[in-house]
């Protein structure tokens, strides 16, 4: 069987890169999916930084999974063609890092609005992406995300089966936070499914350590990787609350939130504690 990769939003432990190496190689992670680092988003850095970024992460032994772009988060009535640029430079820098490939999304629709009204123009603005992107070698992968069009799995399916090229990033949590049931988007988009973004959440939203919530994270690693699946990027989003740790005494734990961590180290450790975790469990 092939190894398992596990990759993450590093960011969410540090803004810097060396931080981030740090993170992790703590973690036994093998790469990085950039959102932001060192204080700039991947899809704004310049080639020069890129390129800075690119030596510390092949120095650490380290890689550039995926791009976690902001390509996609724009209102559907948005002017578009600033946003086509900023997606044919991260594309630059998604070559320059050596990602595989870019996470991306399909447009806010306005509140209030059907998103059947708003079709047309999104699916446009997707071919307009994946045109763009053609002869890359670069995947596009979107992601199921509140608010926009694609947040619910009939209408990713649709996406998908519009555009056979672009893959599906698929984040459990974000569809319990539109209230879609995650088993259910699974068998409908499974087909479409490049990677796993891992988050799970409550009932209520509130995102947890995954298998803590109710997105059935373990059925559905079950599932992707009986089909193969080996990719994994880790997105905590987990409570910090910086003032916990001066508030207690040595030794003491809090239940503050049920889960709620004294630092962004320590919050992005439990996330990926919660899936190595999950892992461990099935190979007993």
């Amino acid at each position: 069987m092939d190894k398992i990769r596990l990759f993450a939003f590093a960011d969410e432990a540090g803004g810097s890169i060396g931080h981030q190496i740090e993170a992790m190689q703590r973690n036994g992670l093998d790469g990085l999916e950039i959102r932001n680092v060192d204080g700039v988003n991947a899809s704004d850095m310049t080639a020069a930084h890129a390129r800075e970024v690119r030596k510390k992460l092949d120095d650490a032994g380290l890689i550039t999974w995926s791009i976690g772009s902001p390509i996609g988060k724009i209102g559907a009535e948005e002017a578009f063609e600033p946003h086509l640029n900023k997606f044919r430079h991260t594309l630059e820098i998604a070559d320059i890092l050596g990602a595989e490939n870019i996470r991306m999304f399909s447009f806010y629709i306005p509140e209030g609005k059907d998103p059947a009204a708003f079709r047309e123009t999104v699916f446009e603005r997707l071919d307009a992406l994946i045109g763009a992107a053609s002869g890359s070698e670069i995947t596009l992968c979107h992601e199921n995300e509140k608010l926009i069009y694609g947040d619910m799995a009939g209408r990713c399916a649709e996406i998908h089966r519009e555009f056979p090229s672009l893959k599906a990033v698929f984040d459990p949590a974000n569809f319990i936070q539109c209230g879609q049931e995650t088993w259910e988007a699974w068998t409908l988009l499974k087909p479409y499914v490049k990677y796993l973004h891992i988050k799970d959440a409550l009932p209520d939203g509130n995102v947890v350590p995954a298998g803590k919530g109710v997105g059935c994270v373990a059925r559905i690693l079950d599932d992707y990787l009986a089909d193969g699946g080996r990719s994994l990027t880790v997105e905590p989003h987990l409570k910090v609350f910086d003032g916990l740790a001066s508030l207690e005494r040595a030794g003491s734990e809090s239940g503050i939130g049920g889960y709620c961590y004294e630092s962004n180290d320590a919050a992005f450790d439990a996330a990926c504690g919660a899936l190595k975790a999950i892992l461990e469990e099935k190979e007993k």
